[in-house]
């Protein structure tokens, strides 16, 4: 049985993860500091470990669980906080991957899957649908942080023979992505909604993102592991161009709760227009998203008014 150790596993694209490969027979181990991730994500088959990643007790993990393989998803994701404090940012997402990959390197793990961002790493894109071949140019610390941990798997995958793919994902959402929490427009606006209060749409609404649903991903993490996909870097999302407004005219819909969405200024580091080119996943992964999102949005809806 192949042993599989997910960092942030508590959380929510990791706790999504964590499910999928139990139900396809891996032995999962789960690292997550809590600080984000939630006991009541875990899953019952996956053993957990309560730790930091930058800390020395990941090291311990590792010599006491020695895993086959890693996918990395424990990570600092708030853009906002990111600007005010880029230095934390990179503590989380530069030193502590860093940490990550020494006791990768160290108990010879065959393959890390890495999460990173195709909605921040990209900056304000060239041209729409973007592809991996895209220039890098990050708008707020948090991609730059994402995209420097990137640079350092692909270094490590050089010099040390280690088997990686590194995950650009879209804008994700689904059940268990905390409303209160870090990141995740539709989580919030949802949030909001449930309790009868309006959302604000941070500048005209017309910015468009692409939405991918929580399962998609985490069935791509899978494919990454079970596939080729060897030293390569994948978009991950729906493909799909959507605009704010549109997302929340749909949400509407869903809920049957009508509420105008108040208008905030525009964040400073968000990008205007994106949406991701899959193309190359759905190639050599094998993978494509399957949930559109009107079905998306209510099962977010069903689990939120369940949770």
């Amino acid at each position: 049985m192949t042993k599989a150790l997910v960092t942030g596993g508590a959380g929510f694209i990791g706790s999504n993860t964590v499910d999928l490969l139990a139900e396809e027979g891996y032995d999962v181990i789960v690292v997550d500091d809590l600080s984000t991730g939630k006991k009541g994500n875990l899953n019952q088959k996956a053993k957990f470990y309560m730790a930091d990643i930058r800390k020395p007790g990941l090291g311990k993990v590792f010599e006491q669980v020695k895993p086959d393989v890693v996918v990395h998803l424990a990570a600092h994701i708030d853009v906002r906080k990111s600007v005010r404090d880029p230095g934390y940012d990179a503590d989380i997402n530069v030193r502590g991957s860093i940490n990550l990959l020494e006791s990768c390197r160290k108990h010879k793990v065959k393959k890390i899957v890495y999460a990173s961002s195709g909605g921040a790493i990209y900056g304000e894109p060239q041209y729409n649908p973007v592809d991996e071949n895209h220039p890098v140019r990050p708008l707020c610390p948090y991609g730059t942080s994402k995209y420097a941990a990137e640079k350092y798997v692909e270094m490590y995958g050089a010099l040390y023979d280690m088997d990686y793919s590194i995950m650009r994902y879209g804008n994700v959402y689904g059940p268990r992505q905390d409303p209160l929490g870090e990141a995740g427009v539709v989580a919030i606006f949802a949030g909001l909604i449930s309790k009868g209060k309006r959302p604000v749409i941070f500048g005209d609404g017309k910015q468009t993102r692409d939405f991918c649903f929580v399962r998609d991903v985490a069935e791509a993490n899978l494919k990454a592991l079970e596939e080729n996909g060897k030293a390569k870097i994948y978009n991950i999302g729906s493909g799909v161009e959507t605009s704010v407004n549109k997302m929340v005219e749909m949400l509407t819909k869903v809920t049957g709760v009508d509420l105008t969405p108040k208008q905030g200024k525009p964040v400073p580091g968000e990008v205007r227009h994106i949406f991701l080119d899959v193309s190359l996943a759905r190639k050599e992964l094998n993978w494509g998203p399957k949930t559109g999102l009107k079905e998306g949005l209510d099962a977010t809806w069903r689990w939120m008014k369940d949770a």
